[in-house]
């Protein structure tokens, strides 16, 4: 008796022990990119400061919480370079990151999906 609820239980608590765990990473991989683009589009809106301390700033945040195959965009701004933006224009910043590739357990199983966070601030 107690094997055939253990053959019917175990693999519904596998799932949901993998599953929550997966599902958290996920999580935390959309808040970290959100807190990176935040932080980096920060520094970049700054007076006399520009794209590039934004991408720095944000890539130092991405590193520090391990995350892999990310790639940090500009979208809107001409030549890459926000000091040319006058203030009052919007910058946009966006980061984008691979799910499995940040994915600790089950990410090369399954289909790859890009997670992507996007802040658009005002230059000062």
């Amino acid at each position: 008796m107690a094997a055939t609820e253990l053959a019917v239980c175990l693999p519904l608590i596998i799932l949901l022990v993998f599953g929550s765990i997966e599902a958290t990473s996920y999580i935390f991989l959309k808040q970290t990119l959100n807190i990176a683009a935040y932080e980096g589009i920060r520094e970049s809106i700054k007076v006399g400061s520009d794209n590039a301390s934004g991408a720095s700033r944000a890539e130092n945040i991405l590193l520090s919480r391990d995350v892999k195959s990310y790639e940090i965009v500009f979208p809107n701004a001409p030549s890459g370079q926000s000091q040319q933006m006058q203030r009052g224009d919007t910058v946009v910043l966006e980061i984008r990151a691979s799910a499995a590739a940040n994915s600790p357990l089950i990410g090369q199983f399954v289909n790859d999906r890009q997670v992507v966070a996007r802040v658009v601030m005002v230059k000062e």
